[in-house]
């Protein structure tokens, strides 16, 4: 079979091989998956960089996040069992980590969404308790995991307020439903929240930025608010004034989904039954902005690192399909 294959450590262009080997074995409760869709997720770029908090054995192929097809022919999605990932013709998963793809979604909608948009109604609703009529803050609300949790919160009543850089993907943050479109480039973000809000402030921010986002959330976060930490894509981890927390009155919470698959699998299968109600009414839907061939799929990984995607490019083994 074809699969890509990292042999050293680096950027996702320079690293990423395509190769013919063998078809993978699954060990003992793995599964074998007929790749019919994968979804490029930043931290597919981190694994190839090896800055990810899992580092697979060199050679390893990426690709968390996929849309497959079981020997016995049903259609599932699943994160990979590394270092057997998604962007090949075949992958291995954990049994207990298949579940059934959404009949309302196609095999690329499908695989882009379960990692964001689990990660999204788990810090939304588990951990931030976002209620009706409040307002949330996302930031890179374009992108494929800012622009899940903006469509879960219209979904739940919210009042969106999305962060984008340039106009192309602030055109995208309105297409997925954000109320009010925030250029970092162009505008001040800590004023337009504070205009649009009233000077209140947001109730809940959903931040997979990090760095300066961070600093710029705890300035206009409500009393009561909740700063939702989801991941650090700028590169800076930033360090919280627990003082200012206190002084204003507001919440720091974390947020690392994957813990739930090992410590409440069954909170992920009942948020996976959730999301899949979702996409049937016309709630959420991923917003994939580009299929691509398994030859493309280095390119892909390459553009997500660079950060100039809008939604989800998704790679599709058996060749690009309506």
């Amino acid at each position: 079979m074809q699969a890509w294959r990292v042999h050293r450590n680096g950027e996702p262009g320079e690293v990423m091989r395509l190769e013919e080997t063998v078809r993978p074995e699954p060990g003992e409760g793995q599964v074998l998956l007929r790749v019919r869709a994968a979804n490029v997720n930043f931290p597919d770029a981190l694994l190839c960089r090896g800055h990810y908090q899992v580092t697979p054995p060199l050679p390893f192929t990426p690709g968390v996040e996929l849309c497959g097809e079981t020997e016995d022919g049903r259609r599932v999605i699943a994160t990979a069992a590394l270092p057997y990932g998604g962007f090949a013709e075949y992958a291995v998963a954990d049994e207990a980590a298949v579940l059934p793809a959404p009949d309302s979604l196609d095999d690329a909608e499908s695989a882009a969404l379960h990692i964001g948009y689990q990660t999204g109604w788990f810090g939304l609703h588990r951990r931030a308790d976002l209620r009706e009529g409040e307002t949330l803050l996302v930031h890179a609300a374009s992108g494929g995991v800012g622009s899940a949790a903006v469509q879960l919160g219209k979904a739940a009543g919210a009042r969106v307020i999305g962060v984008v850089g340039g106009p192309e993907k602030a055109a995208a943050a309105r297409e997925v439903g954000c109320d009010v479109v925030i250029d970092r480039r162009a505008d001040d973000i800590v004023a337009a929240v504070k205009d649009a809000t009233g000077g209140r402030g947001a109730d809940v921010v959903y931040d997979p930025v990090g760095g300066d986002a961070y600093d710029k959330s705890a300035k206009c976060v409500a009393f009561e608010g909740r700063i939702v930490v989801v991941g650090f894509a700028s590169g800076t981890i930033p360090s919280p004034a627990l003082n200012h927390a206190l002084v204003k009155n507001y919440s720091i919470v974390g947020l690392h989904w994957g813990l739930y698959n090992r410590k409440d699998p069954q909170a992920v299968l009942r948020c996976h039954e959730t999301l899949t109600d979702l996409a049937a009414k016309g709630l959420i839907k991923p917003l994939v902005s580009d299929r691509v061939a398994l030859e493309s799929a280095a390119e892909a990984v390459q553009r997500v690192a660079d950060g100039t995607t809008t939604g989800r490019l998704v790679v599709l083994p058996g060749g690009v399909r309506a």
